[in-house]
């Protein structure tokens, strides 16, 4: 059979060669061919995602491992097969390896734009910031001229993960671990020092309100020792008129007194007394005989007093009269004997 049959899908962009000339081009074409004189070119349209792998160094010679995938799809496919291969057999498969090195081309491209940006950063800033990596590799490959002169697109460049060594892996782990345990740490101490400061206000309130319950108690005690001095000073007022005024009633009896006495305090007392209400007692007048005979006991010898003499000074209610003594005769009541005298 000379006679083939091409059928194409849409997403197939296929070309007819003939003598060297394209007779025939187009995606998702269907038609008869003479085999002996045709050659047939399939160039895939569809869109094909390629996984790569990197192994780069950081800025800081550190090794990581980007790993990830291409997306891309053809764009002028006249282009790409005056480049690859991209003839069929009647049969429909390409007669060469070339269509599986276009994926190859594209990840070499893609890595040498990721070498690029992963050695203008440190180990960290690769880890933490994938996006900027996928960004930078992706406008790279957007204007590399290797990609262009192939007629692909690339749709997206994404990374699925970045792995350091397992030794800085720990490393990182490590520190990291360290330091969201200092933030742990931090954050207790701020929540102790939070509590540590809410009980200060707290202590702080309460001595506040014990000042105020002081100072109203201090407050009361001193209008009550006002109110005391204000009695005390009213109660020494009061005595103050109180021995004023008895002062001047004194001062007015010792007058009155003085006045009353003023006519005789120039008499002798024996006169005062004998001209007194009391004058005409028997009592009194012994009495003041034996007060002169005091007076004058440096000039009595001998004085000799009877009982009854003294019995009759005693007021009746003195006691019982005693009994008659022995020995010599007592003198007669009322008399007493004198028998020497001084003149």
């Amino acid at each position: 059979m000379f006679i083939g049959y091409m059928k194409s899908t849409p997403t197939t962009y296929v070309m007819q060669y003939r003598d060297g000339e394209v007779v025939r081009e187009g995606a998702g074409l269907s038609f008869l061919y003479w085999k002996p004189a045709t050659t047939l070119v399939a160039v895939p349209l569809s869109s094909a995602d390629v996984p790569f792998a990197f192994n780069e160094v950081t800025r800081d010679f550190q090794p990581v491992t980007i790993q990830g995938q291409l997306t891309y799809r053809v764009e002028d496919a006249r282009r790409l097969a005056g480049l690859l291969d991209y003839s069929i057999t009647p049969a429909g498969r390409h007669r060469s390896d070339d269509p599986e090195k276009l994926s190859d081309r594209l990840v070499q491209a893609a890595q040498v734009r990721a070498r690029a940006v992963v050695q203008s950063l440190s180990l960290r800033e690769v880890l933490v910031q994938s996006d900027m990596l996928e960004a930078r590799v992706l406008a790279a490959l957007a204007e590399a001229e290797s990609v262009k002169a192939l007629g692909v697109h690339v749709m997206a460049f994404s990374v699925l993960s970045i792995q350091p060594t397992p030794e800085m892996a720990r490393a990182l782990e490590a520190a990291a671990r360290e330091g969201l345990q200092r933030e742990a740490d931090e954050a207790i101490y701020a929540r102790r020092n939070a509590a540590v400061e809410q009980e200060r206000r707290i202590k702080e309130s309460e001595l506040a309100t014990e000042l105020v319950v002081e100072e109203r108690q201090r407050q009361i005690r001193e209008a009550k020792m006002a109110a005391d001095i204000a009695v005390e000073e009213q109660r020494a007022a009061l005595m103050e008129r109180w021995v004023q005024n008895e002062r001047q009633s004194a001062d007015a009896r010792a007058y009155t007194l003085e006045k009353t006495l003023e006519p005789v305090k120039n008499v002798d007392w024996k006169t005062l007394l004998a001209t007194s209400a009391n004058g005409g007692d028997p009592a009194l007048h012994i009495a003041l005989a034996f007060r002169e005979m005091g007076e004058n006991a440096q000039r009595i010898g001998e004085l000799n007093v009877s009982p009854d003499l003294l019995r009759s000074l005693l007021p009746p209610d003195a006691g019982p009269n005693p009994g008659p003594r022995s020995g010599p005769k007592p003198n007669k009541p009322g008399r007493a004997d004198v028998q020497h005298f001084d003149r």
